[in-house]
């Protein structure tokens, strides 16, 4: 210790190795070269660390030596121990010491860190590498593992972490054999043995190498590196391959391993070198766990510069309990500030990125290797970021990858590249037990009958053949039996794992998967209702009402009814037509020709929907006269429950329970039966004889019912879905995801299935042909169809009444008076009796001077029945007279001579015109009214009033309108023209065509 001269301050720190084992040796190596070279590089540190090395090989002499180490060698900080189970003592003996204990090897996830802060591990936890194992498994769609760990802290310790990251990818742990260091070579054989008798192939094996080495050794003796087996390595194993020597790996040909990736350095490559040229290149290989006691020691010399020394003097802590125990141990002075910096420290050393979190080295990624011809060979990587890769340093995918594609080609064992399916039959030679039901009907999806000469059963039908497909290509010895109970006591069969499988059209229900594991289904099913066809309803004779409901019928008839009044109501004051008698009025509402727009636009309305309904009326009566109709006898469930019909299902099936539980029928109404026969019989008696009112079963059964008697019956109502049609196995079977994805493949060969159908369901096809399955709820037209046009109809007539009633009410109310009362009543009164034709407005009839006379004789409103739509009439009011002329201009025609206009004038009916039948210009016809009004005092005048009871359009030419009003008016400035713009324009615009 010369060396360190008077100015540097040396350091005690204590190493605890196996110095015999592989770890122990490389690592003892490691040590000092870590030492030298670290000084080397940092040559002006002022202290130095100053190693006390101890071989241990079992927990109570590493106690031992810790205890000598500290208490006698005052070291303030232990490198080591090896193995956990050392760790596990020492490190509660360093806690109280307050000497960190820094193990680069002791890697068991059961060694806490955080709740011994005195303990850090240099090494990385092996819970680490459980995300990459399940990883590699779930990659390869192996669904069981077997699991081989050695009887250790440090084997025991990853099982629960290997448990929780299969259960995330839905992987079964088969079996878990504990193997002890103690073990003979003949009892790892029986326990090998064991693992060969069962199903499972995929093994994981984490053990030291010393107890791994022999496992491999006795396990290529039992013929189990072969093909069809799986077997994978941790890194206690897999970071251990080249020491242990080529006969070792000879041995382990086609495992996988994992094990932390080393990252290649000029620093790694320099030590590789350093370490070849001394003395350890011939006894001693190189591994990573010298990689880290290497970077241990550099973090340690780090820590210790940072640390200020104190005095050597000790502090005794008693620790006597009795007399048994210890009675003392020295407490270091800088133990706890020497952990405090060494937790801290971040650099890049051999072994890649030195960083310690909680106290422990913290994993990057993890390299995958395949034992191929004695060496190891790296066929890809894991890493938390992107999962499975083929290479490092690619940039971070935005998926993660769970593929085995990512990775390079393995060779398995047994020297083969086709990938293990992870599982195999539990013996050689043994059949898989098959359980079918026995049933006496429907027999197209299985049937049974025993051979009279073998004994054997002979099982057949087209869910066996799916069954026999899919297992040609997993090739597996069946050896079928019987079952004649219900469907669920041949589930609780293979439950009790009585049989390996249950085979059949056996539905696949979520009661019943709590208990068996179904495959995919080979064919979709449901649950329908089989009920009697009603008569055609072709022989009734009053058919012609069907197309239309009865709600549908009694609306059209009121809307009819309705849009007549509106018509009526709109044309009454104006259309002669519409005038006469109650009994006359209702005759000719639809039936003469109408004048107002307002009705027209009703009308036009109406008979849009009446085409509507027209057309809709005769398709559906035409496809109930052409098509037959399928009418079931029971509609749905509600009415068998209604009319208390007894209901009827297959025997031993589901169907029961969907029954009684899901459609709430009594279980007394329930009658079983087993053959399309009985069925036959049960449904033609009906409920009342002794039958049932309908059958309910699932689609398959209800299809081979139909198919032989599709003429009689019919399925009604709605379905019951099911998951369709599968295989049962017992629970945690690896034969349910193999066998699923042959079903698929079986399935989906189209060719296959044509062959399948054809042999079992021929039979199915004629009656198919021209069938119809589904069922009408209803065959009449309903009134909801069409609720749409009797909405706009409705619109379009309250519309119209109220602008008609609007333009009269601002026509009229203010005339509507009389000299006696002018109540409201009294003039809403006046109006429906103008309304009604009965006597004109009062406000027409003029109430003063009542002596004065004069004009020719008072004629009513008396329409002739010949005029047409162009009658009008001139109203000249004297007190308590009314002088009433009236023409149709309608009947002016021109005639060859232009001069001529021909035009009879009205006051009465019947009576004679005023003019002559020829008038010869416009002049005549205006002096012709002056001479009708001859003898009538301007003073005696009180209204003049041209009206017209049907306008006519195309108003034109207002300057002579306003001339006829003037001459009309017999240029009385006190007399007031209320003259209708369409008559007026009309007259003018005759008149001129006559000049």
């Amino acid at each position: 210790m010369d060396e360190f001269g008077e100015t540097k301050k040396k350091v005690d720190v204590g190493v605890i190795l196996d110095l015999n084992s592989l770890v122990g040796s490389v690592a003892n190596a490691c040590i000092p070269m870590a030492i030298s070279d670290f000084y080397a590089a940092h040559p002006n540190f002022r202290t130095r660390l100053s190693l006390h090395v101890r071989s241990s090989d079992d927990v109570l002499a590493a106690a031992f030596t810790a205890l000598e180490l500290i208490n006698k060698e005052e070291v303030n900080a232990i490198i080591g121990p090896q193995t956990s189970m050392q760790a596990r003592v020492v490190m509660d003996i360093g806690q109280k010491a307050q000497v960190p204990i820094i193990s680069s090897s002791a890697t068991s996830p059961s060694l806490s860190t955080t709740q011994n802060p005195f303990f850090v591990r240099t090494a990385l936890d092996d819970s680490s590498q459980a995300k990459a194992i399940a990883a590699i498994i779930h990659a390869y769609e192996w669904h069981e593992v077997v699991l081989l760990y050695e009887n250790t802290e440090y084997g025991s310790g990853l099982i629960p972490y290997l448990s929780d990251e299969f259960q995330r990818f839905d992987i079964r742990v088969s079996s878990r054999f504990s193997v002890s260091t103690n073990y003979s070579n003949l009892t790892i054989l029986k326990m090998l043995n064991n693992v060969m008798a069962m199903q499972t192939r995929v093994i994981v094996v984490h053990m030291t190498s010393s107890l791994g080495s022999k496992l491999f050794f006795l396990a290529k003796e039992a013929t189990m590196i072969s093909e069809g087996y799986v077997w994978i390595i941790t890194d206690g194993l897999s970071n251990l391959l080249d020491p242990m020597g080529a006969e070792i790996i000879g041995s382990m040909q086609g495992v996988l391993g994992i094990r932390p990736y080393i990252p290649q350095s000029k620093r790694l490559e320099k030590f590789k070198k350093k370490w070849k040229r001394g003395i350890h290149s011939s006894s001693t290989k190189l591994n990573i766990y010298g990689y880290w006691a290497y970077d241990t020691v550099w973090a340690l010399a780090k820590s210790v510069e940072m640390v200020p020394h104190k005095s050597s003097g000790v502090t005794r802590r008693s620790n006597r309990r009795n007399a048994s125990q210890i009675p003392e141990i020295r407490v270091s002075a800088v133990g706890r500030s020497i952990r405090n910096e060494i937790v801290k420290k971040k650099f890049k050393g051999l072994s890649g990125d030195f960083s310690l979190v909680r106290g422990q080295l913290q994993s990057s990624a993890f390299e995958i290797i395949n034992v191929v011809d004695k060496m190891e060979k790296v066929i890809g990587y894991w890493t938390v970021e992107n999962g499975l890769t083929a290479e490092l340093g690619k940039p971070v995918k935005a998926t993660y990858s769970t593929s085995y594609h990512e990775l390079k080609p393995p060779i398995w064992p047994g020297n083969t590249k086709a990938k293990p399916r992870g599982w195999t039959i539990l013996v050689v030679g043994k059949k898989l037990r098959i359980e079918v039901p026995v049933k006496p009907g429907f027999d197209a999806y299985l049937k049974v009958n025993r051979d009279p000469y073998t004994d054997e059963f002979i099982v057949m039908g087209f869910s066996y053949d799916v069954f026999k497909e899919a297992l040609a290509i997993l090739p597996f010895p069946i050896g079928n039996d019987t079952s004649s109970g219900t469907y669920n006591e041949l589930l609780y069969d293979v439950k009790l794992q009585k049989f390996d499988a249950a085979v059949g059209d056996i539905t696949i229900l979520a009661n019943r998967s709590r208990y068996v594991d179904f495959t995919l289904p080979y064919l979709q099913s449901h649950v329908s209702m089989v009920v009697k066809r009603k008569d055609d309803g072709r022989k009734n004779m009053w058919i012609f009402l069907k197309p239309l409901s009865w709600d549908l019928w009694l609306t059209t008839g009121v809307a009819f009814i309705c849009t007549g009044l509106v018509v009526w109501v709109l044309e009454h004051r104006i259309n002669n037509e519409f005038g006469g008698s109650a009994r006359q009025q209702v005759g000719t509402v639809f039936g003469e020709k109408i004048i107002s727009n307002l009705s027209r636009v009703v009308l036009i309305i109406w008979i849009f929907v009446v085409l509507i309904l027209t057309q809709s009326y005769t398709a559906s009566l035409a496809s109930m006269l052409t098509v037959q109709r399928l009418q079931p006898a029971v509609v749905d469930v509600n009415e068998l429950k209604k009319n208390g019909d007894f209901v009827g299902y297959e025997t031993g099936s589901f169907v029961k329970d969907l029954l009684v539980k899901q459609l709430d029928l009594d279980e007394s109404k329930l009658k079983n039966y087993g053959t399309a026969e009985e069925f036959d019989e049960a449904l033609s008696k009906g409920s009342q004889n002794g039958g049932v009112g309908a059958i309910f079963g699932a689609q398959h059964c209800v299809e081979l019912f139909l198919a032989k008697y599709c003429n009689k019956y019919m399925t009604a109502g709605p379905t019951y879905k099911t998951d369709g049609l599968g295989f049962a196995f017992p629970q945690g079977s690896p034969l349910v995801a193999y066998i699923s994805r042959a079903i698929l493949s079986v399935t989906e060969n189209k060719l296959k299935m044509d062959a399948l159908e054809q042999k079992y369901f021929s039979q199915l096809k004629p009656c198919q042909i021209g069938s119809e399955r589904t069922t009408i709820s209803s065959d009449s037209l309903g009134l909801y169809s069409f609720g749409g046009l009797f909405i706009i109809t409705a619109v379009a007539s309250v519309c119209s009444l109220i602008i008609y009633f609007t333009e009269f009410l601002q026509s009229h109310w203010n005339a509507a008076h009389t000299v006696h009362d002018s109540s409201v009543w009294s003039r809403i009164s006046e109006l429906v009796k103008y309304f009604d034709g009965q006597s004109p407005p009062q406000s027409v009839v003029a109430l003063a001077n009542d002596g004065h006379e004069g004009a020719d004789a008072v004629v009513g409103d008396n329409i002739p029945p010949s005029h047409r739509e162009g009658f009008c009439q001139l109203r000249v009011l004297k007190p308590k007279q009314e002088l009433v002329l009236q023409w149709d201009a309608l009947l002016w025609a021109p005639t060859r001579r232009r001069s001529l206009v021909s035009s009879p004038w009205l006051k009465e009916e019947g009576s004679e015109g005023i003019f002559n039948s020829s008038a010869r210009d416009s002049r005549s016809v205006k002096s012709g009214v002056h001479e009708r009004l001859n003898g009538v005092s301007a003073a005696d005048v009180e209204m003049v009033i041209v009206e017209e009871e049907n306008p006519i359009n195309e108003p034109k030419n207002a300057k002579r309108l306003r001339s006829l009003q003037a001459s009309l008016n017999m240029q009385k400035e006190n007399s007031l023209v209320i003259p209708n713009d369409n008559i007026s324009a009309g007259l003018i615009d005759q008149a001129n065509r006559t000049q």
